[in-house]
């Protein structure tokens, strides 16, 4: 076939689909952390055949990506203890729904030794979100950019990129704090963070599914926990994981509303 028919699609294979399993490792309040939703817009009917609403490459674009609400309403502050030491300060006070254990549990201020710019602290929140495929498929961590805020929050999101099918890592979110004199103010229920992943083959689709906690899968997350604690470029592991990891990890996980599924 020629050059014209293939740019045309004439003899382009079908897109195949990966399957990507999520699911939330945590020992408690498994609830409050929904399930990852496609992003969306909210539905209009488009008034021109010419529409962005209707263009292929937006349509094929927005379809590959997904975004993580925020578990909880959280309003951080920065200020610093006697020793002249940044901390982060509950300015919601009394009035906050996270009780201050808790929330020292779930917010984390990174060392300063660790931050990209002295004047920039990097606040950290680890989540019981991990991601796992028998294909080989990387997640790419980005920020909210299909949502608009009236407030911006007063910095950047640290993305990330990583293979799922060998690292089930915990996602993190990262957040720059480029202008620390401002708060930062997270609702319950908005959008927190997207993820977009990228397939071996550029066409496919992504089908994402709720994974069960098989035997197996908790393994490979045993092996990839807390392996920062021992080397530096873990990235270097991944060989590793790769080969130790059974043929599957991913099985689908049934609920009460598909209890039939295969």
């Amino acid at each position: 076939m020629g050059l014209l028919a293939r740019l045309l699609g004439g003899d382009r294979p079908k897109a195949g689909v990966a399957k990507v399993g999520w699911f939330v490792l945590t020992d408690e309040a498994e609830f409050i952390w929904d399930a990852p939703r496609q992003s969306h817009r909210e539905p209009q009917e488009a008034r021109s055949v010419k529409s962005v609403l209707v263009c292929p490459a937006v349509i094929d674009y927005e379809a590959r990506l997904y975004e993580v609400a925020c578990p909880v309403d959280l309003h951080l502050r920065l200020a610093h203890d006697d020793k002249g030491q940044p901390v982060i300060v509950n300015a919601a006070g009394a009035a906050s729904p996270v009780i201050p254990a808790k929330l020292k549990k779930l917010v984390a201020l990174t060392p300063p030794s660790q931050w990209r710019d002295p004047q920039r602290p990097v606040v950290q929140v680890v989540t019981p979100y991990r991601l796992i495929s028998d294909d080989l498929v990387y997640v790419n961590q980005m920020p909210i950019f299909q949502h608009y805020r009236a407030a911006p929050l007063p910095g950047l999101l640290i993305g990330g990129r990583f293979p799922i099918d060998a690292w089930p890592r915990p996602l993190m979110w990262a957040f720059e704090w480029h202008e620390p004199k401002k708060d930062i103010v997270l609702k319950r229920g908005e959008p927190w963070f997207t993820l977009r992943f990228e397939t071996a083959d550029p066409k496919a689709q992504v089908r994402l599914v709720e994974a069960e906690l098989t035997p197996d899968l908790l393994r490979q997350c045993k092996g990839v926990d807390s392996v920062t604690n021992y080397v530096n470029r873990t990235f270097s592991l991944f060989p590793v994981a790769r080969v130790r990891r059974p043929p599957t990890l991913l099985v689908e996980r049934r609920t009460a509303q598909d209890p039939d599924r295969g």
